[in-house]
């Protein structure tokens, strides 16, 4: 899951990151209002995490430009304002929860997840391509009647290339969605992930549902479409 923090505190910022790299989600942080909007625009996140008190542009704006726009992302607020009319304020601006400073890092991960698997089934059920099969509401994935044990890495991997089967996606772009936007791209990260979930996916002596396109990166295809 990638998530957006826009937070100006710098420990409240660097607490909460720290926190969910260690869950294993991906990370990116803001530290001003604008920087978080434009970030919002421009990246494809799952969940933001906003601050309601922000340098140059607040909280509430940035939630009503973002619906305004047709953003769907889900937003969690963060505030230390507690009064019932500042959490109505907050959901009445499009945000979808609303969470009080202070917070234990474990209910704010819970909610995180919610928001995600509430989001999942708005979207779909489940996810398919040929034979193999993904349901975000229960995490299984299968190939066939097989079901098949992933890392939470390796499901995020996998999720996301479901998502965008038959679409060409880079190493970039698959670091910055199931990592983070500070993972070294000199690396070979991505390419050992790929590997192993071949390796689990992929039946012996069979074509491979993830195929490298030479100097591009990726692509998740059906095979058996593929062989015929």
């Amino acid at each position: 899951m990638r998530v957006l923090v826009v937070e100006d505190e710098p420990r409240m910022a660097g607490y909460i990151s720290r926190a969910l790299l260690e869950e294993s989600f991906a990370v990116d942080v803001a530290r001003d209002g604008a920087t978080g909007l434009e970030l919002a625009q421009t990246h494809d996140y799952d969940v933001i995490v906003l601050d309601l008190m922000l340098p140059n542009v607040d909280g509430l704006t940035i939630c009503r430009r973002l619906r305004d726009a047709g953003r769907k992302t889900p937003v969690l607020i963060l505030s230390a304002r507690d009064m019932v009319e500042d959490r109505v304020r907050g959901l009445d601006a499009g945000a979808d929860d609303y969470l009080i400073k202070p917070f234990a890092i474990e209910e704010l991960t819970a909610r995180l997840r919610a928001l995600q698997r509430r989001r999942q089934r708005a979207v779909t059920v489940a996810l398919s391509v040929g034979d193999l099969t993904l349901d975000p509401s229960t995490r299984i994935v299968q190939r066939g009647s097989r079901t098949i044990s992933l890392t939470v890495r390796e499901y995020a991997l996998l999720e996301y290339f479901m998502r965008r089967a038959g679409s060409i996606l880079t190493r970039t772009m698959i670091g910055e969605h199931v990592w983070d936007g500070a993972l070294d791209h000199s690396s070979n990260v991505v390419d050992v992930y790929v590997k192993h979930l071949r390796d689990k996916i992929d039946e012996p002596d069979q074509p491979s549902f993830i195929q490298s396109i030479r100097g591009a990166g990726y692509v998740l295809r059906d095979p058996g479409a593929a062989a015929s």
